[in-house]
C-alpha cells in the first residue's frame, strides 16, 4: 500500500488586483517524490510554491501537511538578522542531533567558507548561503525555487549529484531543462490558472504539452465552426418557433462568451534580429595570446580563429576568466604577449550578463528606441514599439514602466529585445539564459539557429549549449583553454568529465573572483605602491603557498571517510581548521591581485 502524500494542496485560487493568478492548481508530495513545477514566469509558480510552504495563504482551497513533516523552503530573499556568520546560519537550519560538519561540508561546496559576514554578502552568495540551509537538515520535503541561479557549472553539478542522494522529497522550479530531467519523476505544469499533472519527469513534459495544445487547438476550431453554424441558422431560419429562437439564440451567446473566455496561452514570443551587412571570413584570430595578473595565469598561449557563421560556447568555473576572455577577443583588453586579429566590417552587438547597461530611470520605450519617437528599426523595417514589445510579453501598459521596477526575467527580455533590433553580424552573449522561461529558452534559440552572423556565447545552461553551439571552449586550468568539437554533452564525450573535475578546488573561492575578472583592465592614473604595499606584495606568494599546503594536507586528513566515526573531534578540528585556510587564502589572493593591478598601473 503507497504511503499517504506529505504535502497536499487542493482546488487551490489566489486573485491579485483583481486578476486571477491561481484558479484552480493542485499540488501532491509522497515521500521521497521529485516533481517539477513548469510555466511561464508570471504563471503564478513561485507564489503556489510560497502557498505549499505555508508562506502564503490562498484565497480559497486547502492545504494539508501530515503531521510530523518537516518542510523546508529555499527563500528568494533569505534573512539574515541575528546572524553573524553564514555559518550560523546554516547551523541554526539544522535539525535536532545533526552534526555540524554538514554545514560546513554544504557552504565549501557552494563556495562560501562559513565565516563571512551575512551584511556583506552579493546577492549570489547571499542565495547560496539560503541553499545551503535548505539543504541542512535533510528535510521530508524540500521545495527549490530557482535553485541553480548564481551557480556556476561545478556548482550545478554538485547539487545534482547532491539532490539526487537526497532522501527527501523535492518540488523543484528551474530553467534548467537538464537539471529537471535528471532529477524529476513527475511533472505539475501550472497554465493559465490550472495545474495538470503526468507521472513522469521533465524530460517528458514538452511532448504533451505540445500534445495538450494540439487538442485544445482542434476543440477551438470545432467550436469555431459550430458558432459559424448557429449564425447561419440565425441568418436563414429566424421564421422558425420563437420558444426556440429565443433558446438557440441563448446557445449561441453562450458559445461566443466562452470563446471570448477560453484563456489561451498569454502572449506569443517573436524574435527578430537585425541583419547589417555580411563580415569577412574572419571574424576573430588569436594567435598565442597570453594574459595575466602576477603569477595568476588568465590565459596562457591561446590560439584560436573564430570565422563567419561559427557558434562558440565558452564554459568554465566562476572566476576562470571568461569574461577576461570574451575582453580579449573582443579587443578590449590588450594582452600581454601574442596577438589578436580582429576581421573586416564587424559589427557586433554585446549583452551584458550585470544589465549595467540598463539605465534604471529610462522607461522600456526609451530603451528600444533611444528616446526617438515611437518605432524601432528591425531588419531593416520600421516597427510601433508597442508591436514589437508585446513580441517579448510585455504589455502595453509596461511601455512607459521604469527598467527599476522590472523583475530581472522582464530585464533580461528588454536586454535581448534591445539587442536583437541592432544591426550586427557578430552577437557576444554572455549568460543570456538568466531568468528566462522555458518556453523564451526555446524562441531564443531558433532565433539564434536562424542568425545569419556569428555567435560567441558564455552560459553555464547546459541544455542550451548543446542546442546552439557548434564548439565549446573550456578553461582547463591555470589559463589554459581548450577547443572541443560539438556542444556540452559532446566535450563531456571527448573530455571524460565535465567542467567540475578540474575546477572543483577553486570552486569555493569563484564567488569573489568573477567581480574581480570583470575589473580587469588596469586602472587609469597613476597611483603608486607605498613601501607597506611593496612588501605586502612581495610576502604574499610565500604565505599563498604556505596555506595552500596546509590546504592540501587538511584535505588529505578529511579524505579519510572513518575519520569521523573514529575521531569526532579531530574531524571538527580538521574541518574549521580547512575552512580558515580557505579563507586566509581567498583573501590573501584578492589583496595580492588587487596590489598587482595597482602596480601594473603605476607601470612598477
Amino acid at each position: 500500500m503507497a504511503a499517504p502524500p506529505l504535502l497536499t494542496l487542493q482546488d487551490i485560487a489566489l486573485t491579485f488586483g483583481g486578476t486571477p493568478l491561481i484558479e484552480r492548481a493542485e499540488l501532491t508530495v509522497a515521500p521521497g517524490e521529485r516533481t517539477c513545477l513548469v510555466g511561464r514566469n508570471g504563471s503564478g509558480k513561485s507564489t503556489l510554491m510560497r502557498i505549499a510552504a505555508g508562506l502564503v495563504e490562498a484565497d480559497r482551497g486547502k492545504r494539508f501537511v501530515q503531521p510530523g513533516t518537516t518542510i523546508r523552503y529555499l527563500a528568494q530573499e533569505p534573512d539574515f538578522t541575528g546572524f553573524s556568520t553564514t555559518l550560523a546560519f546554516v547551523e541554526a537550519g539544522l535539525a535536532p542531533g545533526d552534526a555540524s560538519h554538514r554545514a560546513r561540508y554544504l557552504l565549501e561546496s557552494l563556495g562560501l567558507t562559513g565565516a563571512e559576514d551575512p551584511t556583506r554578502l552579493s546577492g549570489g552568495e547571499g542565495r547560496r548561503a539560503a541553499l545551503a540551509q535548505a539543504l541542512a537538515p535533510e528535510p521530508d520535503v524540500l521545495l527549490l525555487d530557482e535553485p541553480t541561479n548564481h551557480l556556476d557549472l561545478p556548482a550545478i553539478e554538485w547539487l545534482e549529484s547532491e539532490l539526487r542522494g537526497s532522501r527527501s522529497a523535492l518540488v523543484l522550479i528551474s530553467h534548467d531543462r537538464r537539471f529537471l530531467s535528471a532529477l524529476s519523476r513527475a511533472t505539475v505544469w501550472l497554465d493559465r490558472g490550472v495545474s495538470r499533472r503526468i507521472d513522469q519527469g521533465f524530460s517528458a513534459f514538452e511532448a504533451w504539452r505540445d500534445a495538450f495544445f494540439e487538442e485544445e487547438e482542434r476543440d477551438r476550431h470545432k467550436l469555431d465552426r459550430k458558432i459559424a453554424a448557429e449564425e447561419d441558422w440565425l441568418r436563414y431560419g429566424v421564421t422558425a418557433r420563437r420558444k426556440r429562437n429565443v433558446r438557440r439564440l441563448g446557445n449561441l451567446h453562450a458559445l461566443r462568451q466562452a470563446r471570448r473566455e477560453a484563456r489561451r496561452p498569454v502572449g506569443t514570443i517573436s524574435m527578430q534580429s537585425g541583419e547589417a551587412e555580411g563580415s569577412g571570413t574572419l571574424i576573430v584570430e588569436a594567435k598565442e595570446v597570453a594574459k595575466s595578473y602576477g603569477e595568476r595565469r588568465i590565459v596562457d598561449r591561446l590560439s584560436l580563429r573564430v570565422t563567419r557563421g561559427d557558434r562558440l560556447g565558452v564554459v568554465g568555473a566562476n572566476g576562470a576568466g571568461k569574461t577576461t576572455l570574451l575582453n580579449l577577443l573582443m579587443g578590449s583588453l590588450a594582452p600581454d604577449s601574442g596577438a589578436v586579429t580582429l576581421g573586416t566590417n564587424l559589427k557586433p552587438v554585446v549583452l551584458d550578463q550585470t544589465r549595467a547597461t540598463l539605465e534604471p530611470a529610462m522607461t522600456v520605450t526609451e530603451v528600444l528606441t533611444g528616446g526617438r519617437g515611437d518605432t524601432v528599426t528591425v531588419g531593416g523595417q520600421n516597427r510601433h514599439v508597442i508591436g514589437y514589445l508585446k513580441d517579448f510579453l510585455f504589455t502595453p501598459e509596461q511601455a512607459r514602466t521604469p527598467v527599476r521596477v522590472l523583475s530581472g526575467g522582464e530585464r533580461n527580455r528588454l536586454l535581448i529585445a534591445r539587442a536583437l533590433a541592432q544591426p550586427s553580424n557578430l552577437l557576444v552573449l554572455d549568460e543570456p539564459t538568466n531568468d528566462l522561461d522555458l518556453e523564451t529558452l526555446d524562441l531564443l534559440q531558433e532565433m539564434l539557429d536562424d542568425y545569419p552572423g556569428t555567435l560567441i556565447l558564455v552560459s553555464h545552461d547546459r541544455d542550451f549549449l548543446d542546442r546552439v553551439v557548434g564548439s565549446v571552449l573550456v578553461s582547463e586550468g591555470e589559463g589554459r583553454w581548450v577547443e572541443y568539437a560539438g556542444g556540452y554533452s559532446d566535450m563531456v564525450g571527448q573530455r571524460g568529465a565535465g567542467v567540475q573535475a578540474r575546477s572543483a578546488e577553486k570552486a569555493p573561492r569563484a564567488e569573489k573572483a568573477e567581480p574581480r575578472e570583470r575589473a580587469a583592465p588596469a586602472p587609469v592614473g597613476k597611483a603608486k605602491l607605498g613601501f607597506k604595499d611593496q612588501h605586502e606584495l612581495k610576502t604574499l606568494p610565500e604565505r599563498m603557498g604556505k596555506l595552500e599546503a596546509a590546504i592540501t594536507q587538511l584535505r588529505a586528513i578529511l579524505a579519510d571517510p572513518d575519520l569521523y566515526a573514529r575521531d569526532p573531534a579531530r574531524f571538527e578540528k580538521a574541518t574549521a581548521t580547512l575552512a580558515q585556510a580557505e579563507s586566509e587564502l581567498a583573501k590573501a589572493e584578492d589583496r595580492w591581485l588587487e596590489l598587482e593591478m595597482l602596480r601594473e598601473a603605476a607601470g612598477a
